[in-house]
């Protein structure tokens, strides 16, 4: 009896360590956490919702991540669009970025989105935070967020929006502006940032002058003036060529020249928007301080942004240049964790 017993235990024990052995592993979250570990931002998160077909978000967003969590102290959630059956990142994917239920611990929602139609219940939890008058920083395409079809739950949200109550959608009503146009040529002129007058002492442009921020995306068009509260911070000087030190083109596209990045509010929440941020702008150093500092003001922290932000790249950093069907294949979310 005693042998059969220990056959049997046996034979239960080597069943089991097989079963451990052959099972799949778990399939890895579709997002990315990178934990904040000193700074000021402690204690706050930052939800990074990545998802357009154009300007690389799903690069410039989890470097952003890194450096807010490295340099600064923020906890970050970083989301993609993902293909749900490879897993892989699928920026052309419109319909699927997993995770937004992150957003009900956020301090800080911030988009780089493009046309976007989301399920109901992923819209939802960004409606609810939105809706709840949370602040909300804006990057390039982001103005052109949702195209949701008539009839859908949350349809009013698209761009360009035609009924009164929420006219031009989110990017006219949350960010200030919805998609307009290309002001400057695209490909060919690039975007040199310029200081407001009289906005040099804003808590945001601590440490930034002009000619500080620079970026290969032309400059979008806008409706001047912008509408509500919103209070323009940089003008995008249109460059004659794509590099920083080329001269600027002359004639009207610099009369007036165009807002790229400023502050309003929406429902008391504060939000900060930028037509700048593709993932190869942030190769330059004022745009990431730019948007460092920007998320300092947005969650209320304006009196510990360092008079010169740290804004160091965090491991590696090689982004994509814009272009539709340019993003890299076989990438997943994993494959943006901190190394």
């Amino acid at each position: 009896m005693q042998k059969t017993n220990r056959a049997l235990t046996l034979l239960i024990l080597a069943i089991t360590v097989t079963a451990c052995l052959t099972a799949p592993a778990a399939a890895a979250d579709p997002w990315v956490v990178y934990e904040g570990k000193e700074g000021p931002g402690l204690g706050k998160h930052i939800v990074l919702i990545s998802g357009d077909e154009e300007y690389r978000s799903e690069e410039a967003l989890p470097q952003l991540g890194k450096i807010l969590a490295v340099h600064h102290g923020f906890n970050c959630t970083a989301l993609f669009a993902v293909d749900p059956d490879s897993g892989e990142i699928a920026p052309n994917n419109q319909n699927n970025i997993p995770g937004t239920e992150a957003l009900k611990t956020a301090d800080l929602m911030v988009v780089a989105l493009r046309f976007r139609d989301l399920t109901d219940d992923q819209m939802k939890n960004i409606v609810d935070y939105v809706e709840a008058g949370k602040p909300v920083l804006g990057m390039r395409t982001s103005t052109h967020s949702f195209k949701i079809p008539k009839g859908k739950t949350y349809s009013k949200y698209s761009n360009g929006y035609g009924g009164e109550e929420y006219t031009d959608g989110f990017g006219r009503q949350v960010l200030g502006e919805k998609w307009i146009n290309h002001h400057g040529h695209h490909g060919r002129e690039a975007t040199l940032g310029l200081i407001v007058k009289g906005q040099e002492d804003h808590p945001i442009l601590r440490g930034i002058k002009d000619g500080d921020i620079f970026g290969p995306t032309d400059v979008y068009g806008v409706r001047l003036p912008l509408p509500g509260d919103s209070k323009p911070l940089v003008l995008g000087q249109v460059l004659s060529g794509m590099q920083a030190d080329t001269p600027p083109v002359e004639g009207k596209k610099n009369d007036p020249m165009m807002p790229v990045a400023w502050t309003k509010s929406y429902k008391d929440g504060r939000v900060f928007n930028t037509t700048m941020g593709a993932a190869n702008d942030m190769n330059n150093e004022g745009m990431r301080r730019l948007l460092v500092n920007a998320c300092y003001w947005c969650v209320g922290l304006e009196e510990k942004i360092p008079e010169k932000s740290c804004v160091d790249i965090v491991g590696e950093f090689k982004p994509s240049n814009f272009g539709f069907n340019g993003y890299v294949k076989g990438v997943k979310p994993s494959d943006h964790a901190m190394k």
